[in-house]
């Protein structure tokens, strides 16, 4: 049976590096085997809002993550959310693509993130966490574009670390619920770069997707991806 990848995708611009990069990661994927399928979250309008209103049988105080619960025990869950969910535990794979804003994720990713890693499927109560999430076992990396060039990332520059600035979701999303985490593919600043430069990184990232069975993990004791000089993410 094929590997299966779910890529979720959150750029408002389809015209955008981000999401070409997003695509060269879907074609690297499918030419290594993998079943891809891609949730792109701003073109099907994702509703990024957990709420009550999720919850239509839900009565007095409003806890979200136990209404979560019980609708993943009763099948209540909405739709889109149950759709998002299968696709998220068929994948073997789990990419997520977005362009740092805020030294983190699009608020409609967030919102994803809030709503499908639902408490009672993905963790919570039978599963636990961490190494008893329900998706132990599986991988799980970051495809990033940034606005800031790779020389203002690092300790003491400008913008800090970026593997500790990912840290909130390598370690608080992703291996909370299970996931064996890679090392982040990372595009700084293409809108500064060249068009020859562009196409060069986006030849990088299908290469960096194309190897990721040799993909080394974060190292999430020490917050950071273990890069070095040698295996730095090029398009700087």
């Amino acid at each position: 049976m094929s590997p299966t990848a779910l890529i979720v995708h959150a750029h408002p611009e389809p015209q955008s590096f981000g999401s070409a990069q997003m695509r060269e990661a879907r074609a690297a994927l499918t030419g290594r085997g993998y079943a891809v399928e891609v949730l792109d979250l701003y073109a099907t309008g994702w509703n990024a809002v957990l709420a009550s209103s999720d919850f239509p049988s839900a009565t007095g105080y409003f806890k979200p993550q136990a209404e979560q619960q019980r609708a993943a025990a009763d099948g209540t869950l909405p739709a889109d959310v149950r759709e998002h969910l299968a696709a998220l535990h068929r994948a073997d794979l789990l990419v997520l693509s977005f362009p740092l804003w805020w030294f983190s994720v699009p608020a409609v990713l967030k919102g994803w993130i809030d709503r499908v890693f639902v408490m009672g499927s993905v963790f919570g109560g039978e599963h636990g966490i961490f190494g008893q999430g329900a998706l132990t076992g599986r991988r799980a990396v970051l495809l990033i574009s940034t606005g800031g060039a790779q020389a203002d990332f690092g300790p003491g520059r400008e913008y800090g670390d970026l593997d500790r600035l990912l840290f909130h979701i390598h370690h608080g999303m992703l291996a909370f619920v299970g996931y064996d985490v890679l090392r982040p593919v990372v595009t700084h600043a293409p809108a500064r770069q060249t068009e020859t430069v562009r196409r060069a990184a986006l030849a990088d990232v299908h290469q960096q997707f194309s190897t990721l069975e040799q993909r080394l993990p974060v190292d999430l004791m020490r917050g950071d991806s273990m890069l070095t000089a040698e295996s730095a993410p090029r398009g700087d």
